[in-house]
């Protein structure tokens, strides 16, 4: 009872302060956050001291290497963060932003304008650098948070969060519009569930496990980030290095995240001169290698690849390949299994590459480039809440402007209905 007690009061103190967000200027909210980076960076050694609690704990408990590594701050990651929260507070203001205007026949000017959503509650983990990316989208776009982080990250999330709270508070944050749950209880997730009335959306942002039973119990709507089964589809007409490189990247250069490649499709055409160099660069890079019958007959010392594997998040340095006989094959292996995350497809064929990125179906799709691009802070968002797998509300990498609805603005002159 005393959890939900408490949970309770800060989802009201939120909501009291998301109706005095709406005041506050583009300018009031900007210091805010210039306020927030500068803090991250004068306090990057309190943050590396409690970082470094969640990481030995999660080493000792046994946790993935790629679990360990969202969960890993460095100087580096810490100055990286702070330079997102001013990436975010130099983007154009959303909030009064006018999408559409016209007058009715009989009269009424209407208008429609970006409003903020109101409580965003947040639910994550592993990842700390969520934390400030989530309060300075949420800053930016006028609404109070509620954060809930996981159990492996509660130190890390715990002093930036706080570390946040303070310097945005000195100048001028409506106290309780960042709302920290302070706890590894499970309990306290159903509980900020059944707020309805309190928080006007979730964003779940972790496991596939951990999103679809939020799903199945909120009463608050919920925003889905589903799992990334990522795919490089490289065409008979792909350029060799380019298709080598990018498939390389979208492998290799971070593994453990959620736009990283797990499906490899290559043209039968292409293959014989494709796969052995590629399989030559991830071998070097410890990659281990699983394929179908017809990749086997050309990389005789690789794992045969299972039904499981085409549907695998690996989030490590493992990866499935398949040949495919046609575009449309690949299209259909990736309807199949693809989660509509990020898809990429190398050809110098335009009217292969038109077809993909028409008929695939996915929140990013890539013509010769790396799935790797999928993110807030390359999209030019500044950052993100999560990268949004459903069609409704939001969709792909969601910045600002997902964190806000809209309203009709109605002027009349004494105008009445007949």
């Amino acid at each position: 009872m005393e959890l939900k007690n408490d949970l309770r009061k800060q989802a009201i103190n939120a909501k009291n302060a998301a109706f005095k967000m709406v005041s506050l200027s583009n300018d009031n909210r900007n210091n805010i956050l210039y306020a927030i980076a500068d803090s991250l960076e004068d306090k990057i050694e309190d943050i590396l001291f409690r970082n470094e609690i969640d990481v030995l704990a999660a080493k000792e408990a046994g946790l993935s290497s790629s679990l360990v590594d969202r969960l890993v701050l460095t100087e580096d990651r810490i100055k990286e963060i702070a330079k997102a929260v001013r990436d975010v507070a130099d983007l154009d203001d959303p909030i009064g932003e006018e999408i559409s205007t016209h007058t009715t026949v009989e009269g009424l000017l209407i208008k429609k304008k970006r409003v903020p959503l109101g409580v965003v509650g947040m639910i994550y983990e592993a990842r700390p650098n969520v934390t400030i990316d989530t309060i300075a989208l949420c800053i930016k776009s006028g609404n109070a948070v509620v954060l809930k982080g996981g159990s492996e990250a509660l130190d890390s999330n715990m002093v930036l969060s706080k570390i946040a709270i303070e310097a945005a508070m000195e100048k001028g944050l409506p106290a309780g519009a960042i709302q920290f749950i302070a706890t590894s209880d499970r309990e306290a997730i159903k509980e900020l569930l059944q707020l309805d009335s309190l928080i006007d959306v979730i964003i779940p942002r972790g496991s596939k496990n951990m999103i679809d039973a939020i799903v199945k119990v909120s009463k608050v709507p919920v925003i889905r980030h589903g799992k990334g089964l990522c795919h490089t589809y490289v065409d008979k007409h792909a350029n060799i290095k380019m298709a080598t490189d990018i498939a390389f990247n979208a492998k290799v250069q971070r593994p453990g995240v959620c736009n990283a490649m797990e499906t490899l499709l290559v043209h039968e055409d292409i293959a014989k001169t494709f796969l052995p160099l590629i399989a030559k660069n991830f071998k070097e890079s410890g990659v281990e290698i699983r394929g179908d019958e017809k990749t086997r007959k050309i990389l005789s010392d690789i794992k045969h690849a299972t039904q499981d594997d085409w549907n695998a998040e690996y989030l490590d340095l493992i990866i499935s390949i398949r040949v495919v006989g046609s575009l449309m094959a690949a299209i259909e292996h990736i309807r199949k299994h693809g989660t509509g995350h990020s898809e990429a497809i190398v050809t110098d064929d335009k009217e292969a590459a038109e077809r993909f990125l028409l008929e695939v179906d996915a929140s990013s799709v890539y013509h010769n480039a790396s799935t790797r691009f999928t993110d807030g802070g390359q999209f030019g968002l500044g950052a993100e809440v999560g990268i949004s797998t459903q069609k409704l509300h939001a969709r792909g990498p969601m910045g600002i402007r997902e964190l806000t609805s809209y309203k009709f603005i109605i002027y009349g002159q004494g105008n009445i209905r007949k």
